[in-house]
């Protein structure tokens, strides 16, 4: 008699561990790729990260990010160690249709899929006030970082220098450093100048201009031109007066634009439940960073998505009124 009590007093705690376990049992992880911890990149997986996991008592999703670039991002999709990730807009037009063999050398990426779109992306140049850099045509013969391979900003900067007729031999240093390590790098004087594709304000921009004296640089030339007029996923931006200390004047550049992606192998389900984390706390995750800030849902899932949309955000894109 006492063994059976023992065992129906096992049954029942088995019993309650089973009523509990669904929960984590459910439970789905997902990783999304950013970038560099002073870019917008990264903020964008925080944010969409500490709106999913507000929720994740309802829906059984549980987000973590890490750092990357649009280039590793969209690999890391690509070979599965990433459920979701941020890239530039060029970026996920050359990984979809296979236009840039060099970086994607497995040839088009027909499985990517389009989330959403985010903030707007000018390719920003920032020069050491006493490097006698005043145009981007300055930069030959000067040390520059061209950004870590990997990243988006180096891979625009490739088609950059392309266009304008320059190998790395153009500059004195070619550097490839982390958006991380750029600021610093400049006000050291380690290098003249650097590139960064990059949503503003800017850690790196406000660190390089908090830091040392430095100049914007304008973007825009008959090469650049080219580029845009040719490209749907480029236009002219600008780079406001006043964004950063010693920035007295609009800065007139060229940029791209920031996007969210996935891939088939994401259920509709869990991408559904991303979005909606996003878009039914709209106003909190345009609060959680300034480049946010005049985002447009409307804008959001039309802008910018050179890949097919994915099914679980086109549900949640329906069922909410916007397509």
């Amino acid at each position: 008699m006492f063994m059976r009590k023992i065992g129906v007093a096992a049954a029942a705690v088995a019993g309650m561990a089973m009523l509990s376990a669904p929960a984590s049992a459910e439970e789905t992880f997902i990783t999304i790729g950013t970038g560099g911890q002073t870019g917008v990149y990264y903020q964008v997986g925080g944010a969409v990260c500490r709106l999913v996991n507000r929720g994740t008592e309802d829906h059984g999703i549980k987000c973590t990010h890490t750092t990357g670039g649009s280039v590793d991002n969209i690999n890391g999709l690509r070979n599965g160690d990433l459920d979701f990730g941020v890239a530039q807009a060029d970026w996920q037009y050359h990984a979809y249709n296979g236009t840039a063999p060099d970086t994607f050398p497995d040839g088009a990426y027909k499985d990517l899929r389009a989330v959403f779109s985010v903030h707007p992306e000018p390719f920003t140049v920032v020069a050491r006030a006493d490097s006698g850099i005043s145009s981007f045509e300055d930069l030959v013969g000067k040390r520059v970082n061209v950004g870590n391979p990997g990243s988006g900003a180096r891979a625009t900067m490739e088609v950059v220098m392309e266009a304008m007729g320059w190998t790395m031999d153009d500059f004195s240093l070619a550097s490839e450093l982390k958006s991380a390590e750029q600021a610093a790098a400049l006000c050291d004087n380690k290098i003249d100048v650097f590139v960064f594709t990059v949503g503003h304000p800017s850690g790196t921009m406000e660190e390089a201009a908090t830091t040392c004296d430095v100049n914007f640089i304008p973007v825009q030339n008959e090469a650049i031109d080219g580029l845009v007029q040719e490209h749907p996923y480029y236009s002219y931006a600008t780079i406001p007066a006043g964004m950063y200390r010693g920035q007295d004047e609009d800065v007139t550049v060229f940029g791209v634009g920031a996007t969210f992606v996935s891939n088939t192998d994401a259920s509709e389900d869990t991408v559904y439940h991303v979005v909606k984390a996003v878009f039914d706390k709209f106003d909190r995750f345009r609060r959680l960073h300034p480049a946010f800030a005049n985002l447009q849902k409307e804008k959001m899932i039309t802008n910018n998505l050179s890949a097919p949309l994915h099914d679980g955000a086109a549900k949640y894109y329906k069922e909410a009124g916007l397509m």
